[in-house]
């Protein structure tokens, strides 16, 4: 499809409401990810000496250093910000709802799950808004807040704009006599049992002066209660069309004038949120192009504003795969597949006997993602998920013990220079990702009493390989005894992060001691 021709809708629909003219601007076409050049990334502070590090001669730079510490790698659950197994508590067909059980309860039974890090939670624009000026939060949105902080574990969300799996429009009723919504084109085939295949589809014109404003209250009246709040791990953009993916598919085109505008309308829209979540990351949806609307753009802008990636199935197209598999190693990467449960019926075995259930997890491993859904597919409940996971409990077990970045630091040299110590660090990550933002080491005593600080390059350690930084010691404080920990950085907001090490203190820190002699062989 030519994503810059542009479509005849105004005459189709008869309306010529749109708020932004349709000049020229630049726009981002498809491309390959691979070897693209997004920049340098996110800021680095106070940043680290990353190497070279000679040890001998007048060049030296950590003289006669030698290792004198060793970690191996946890074999834990490490739940850090900025990574984990997502549990579903609403979604397109609503919040949870398990015939015959409180919903507090079939809340709490789902958050609490042991190998469940994270929560997502998404609902519609018309259930937290009822008036303008505020906002009105259902009651299982504020239960699972509660929830959350007494498991402690946070929360990502989206609020959908529209949503075919409603019955009703996804505008709250304040603004359905102000801006016209308009008929899609085409057909959606499927079972008429089903909302999304009976409903007439219909989307808004997202350019309209009304709905401009009230996006931008919307965005307003979340952003000052949740931009930066401590429960909060990411927010997922606000786009075009179903579900808030990017995408009408299959109908045919949009509401919009012409391509041009929906591009310059998304934009705006796109701005308006990057302008006020400053402090919690959005993540975009890889959907390809299909309505025409600037996908590409949206995504293009995303990245270089050091926000991150989402993608609603792993089994998809070409060019969303692309994106998730050479992202910049900055970027974090959300992945939302539906589950099934352990009903022989619905386990899908392939004839290898694998399940439908570890195929996707294996193949969201395999673009290395920071996230997945624990997700039964508009049928959620904790008894759903353990009826899978009691039957073949490896593959969850395995990606919750391996999903995101997991850090330590594998060698650790000492050195003496000009009569004080210096260390070197080096970082090894036995997660599937990079690191989402930018990592910071610290070197304190046990008192609190910082003695140096410095960060890595952004996305470092990855995956494979030792990422090597130096720490020189003030004269006259000894390293042994001190303590090592780890902050990420993401959008100017630090998060600790614990250490995926045996040897880890049970604040997530690493207290340095000698436990390698190179005289000694290893047991």
């Amino acid at each position: 499809m030519d994503r810059r021709r542009f479509l005849q809708s105004t005459a189709a629909t008869g309306l010529t409401l749109g708020l932004l003219k349709a000049t020229s601007q630049a726009s981002v076409p498809e491309h390959n990810w691979d070897k693209y050049d997004w920049g340098a990334g996110p800021a680095v502070p106070d940043r680290l000496y990353q190497g070279p590090f000679p040890q001998y001669g007048p060049c030296a730079v950590v003289p006669e250093s030698d290792v004198s510490m060793i970690t191996s790698s946890s074999r834990d659950i490490v739940s850090n910000y900025g990574m984990g197994l997502m549990v579903y508590v609403s979604d397109d067909t609503g919040p949870i709802n398990v015939p015959g059980q409180p919903q507090a309860q079939a809340l709490e039974d789902l958050i609490k799950l042991p190998f469940a890090q994270k929560i997502y939670i998404r609902p519609n624009w018309r259930e937290i808004q009822k008036q303008p000026g505020r906002l009105d939060f259902p009651e299982y949105w504020k239960e699972t807040f509660d929830l959350a902080r007494r498991y402690d574990k946070r929360i990502g969300f989206r609020i959908q704009l529209e949503n075919p799996d409603s019955p009703e429009p996804g505008m709250p009723d304040f603004l359905i006599n102000k801006v016209p919504y308009v008929k899609l084109k085409g057909e959606w085939k499927g079972s008429s049992g089903e909302q999304r295949y009976k409903k007439d589809n219909r989307v808004p014109r997202y350019d309209h002066p009304a709905y401009q404003a009230a996006f931008r209250e919307l965005n307003e009246l979340l952003a000052a209660e949740y931009n930066g709040h401590p429960q909060v791990e990411f927010m997922d953009t606000m786009m075009y069309g179903f579900w808030g993916e990017g995408h009408t598919w299959p109908y045919e085109g949009n509401p919009f004038p012409s391509a041009l505008v929906a591009e310059q309308t998304w934009m705006q829209m796109l701005e308006l949120q990057l302008q006020l979540w400053t402090k919690v990351p959005l993540a975009t949806n890889t959907q390809p192009d299909f309505s025409n609307v600037g996908n590409a753009d949206m995504l293009d802008r995303t990245v270089r504003t050091g926000n991150w990636l989402r993608t609603d199935t792993i089994f998809i197209e070409n060019t969303q795969i692309e994106a998730l598999s050479y992202r910049p190693p900055w970027t974090a990467a959300i992945c939302e597949v539906g589950f099934t449960t352990g009903d022989p019926k619905e386990l899908q075995i392939d004839q290898d006997g694998i399940t439908y259930n570890e195929q996707i997890i294996t193949h969201a491993a395999d673009v290395g993602v920071n996230y997945l859904s624990l997700w039964n597919w508009h049928k959620l409940s904790a008894h759903n998920l353990l009826s899978y996971y009691e039957k073949y409990p490896a593959p969850i077990d395995e990606m919750a013990r391996k999903i995101g970045y997991r850090i330590r630091p594998s060698f650790i040299w000492t050195f003496v220079r000009d009569g004080a110590h210096g260390l070197v660090v080096g970082l090894a990550n036995d997660g599937i990702a990079p690191v989402p933002g930018v990592l910071r080491l610290t070197v304190l005593s046990e008192d609190g009493k910082v003695h140096f600080s410095g960060c890595v390059d952004a996305g470092y350690p990855k995956p494979i390989g030792i990422h090597q930084a130096m720490l020189q010691l003030p004269a006259g404080v000894d390293w042994k005894g001190l303590r090592l920990k780890a902050e990420l950085e993401v959008k100017g907001v630090r998060y600790p992060v614990r250490w995926a090490c045996r040897q880890v203190n049970p604040d997530g820190s690493l207290t340095l001691r000698h436990n390698y002699k190179p005289d000694q062989p290893l047991v």
